[in-house]
């Protein structure tokens, strides 16, 4: 059973004027969906879901208690404020035991910071990876261990840790490249630049004359 848990109430109200008054509150809406369900329509604190949203991310199953009505739910997707840290509206997915589901899980690059070829320049191509699997195969995470790698060397979806398991579809093609480890490029000064500082090393009339004084 999901170890986090998030309390939530039914909400009523739907109209702009409703919602706006809930976030003046510190409370967030959320609606709850799954197939052949109806949708419900939630409210819960921004204090406790900033918490769990920490802790679970969006691919691990949190509780979702509504009203003392307890269902196990992925947090699918949310809204943010354009430019403050605030959370306008979060969608929950429904997780039943029996049936697969496709969740978005974060990519980690093991041991990036303790590269043996330096100096290098790991550059990395994808961030997070959509899976297919049942619930109790969520991975939180695709890992590649990237410490060995040398110049010139790619890493590819099927060098993932989960790649390895025939519970888990990765909805990628295996040859797609993750990261790969590159040489340091010096930084080239343009000519123009160059022909720019010539000419203002040259002392023009006026220094000229200063020095000749």
């Amino acid at each position: 059973m999901p170890s986090i848990i998030l309390n939530a109430g039914k909400r009523d109200g739907i109209g702009k004027n409703k919602v706006d008054k809930l976030r003046q509150n510190g409370m967030i809406p959320g609606v709850v969906y799954g197939r052949n369900e109806e949708s419900i329509n939630v409210v819960f604190p921004a204090r406790e879901f900033q918490k769990v949203i920490r802790q679970a991310g969006t691919s691990t199953i949190i509780e979702l208690d509504i009203d003392g009505d307890k269902k196990s739910v992925l947090i699918k997707d949310y809204q943010m404020h354009p430019f403050k840290e605030e959370f306008l509206h979060v969608d929950f997915q429904l997780v039943v035991a029996n049936e697969k589901m496709r969740v978005t899980i974060p990519v980690v690059l093991l041991n990036r910071d303790d590269i043996r070829v330096q100096p290098s320049v790991l550059v990395q191509n994808i961030d997070s990876v959509e899976v297919e699997c049942f619930p109790r195969y969520i991975p939180k995470t695709a890992e590649i261990d990237v410490k060995e790698m040398q110049i010139g060397e790619s890493k590819v979806v099927s060098d993932f840790d989960i790649a390895q398991s025939e519970d888990i579809n990765i909805l990628l093609n295996g040859d797609e490249v993750v990261c790969s480890l590159q040489e340091p490029q010096e930084e080239i000064i343009p000519e123009e630049e160059e022909e720019e500082a010539s000419a203002d090393s040259v002392p023009t009339v006026d220094e000229t004359e200063d020095k000749e004084d």
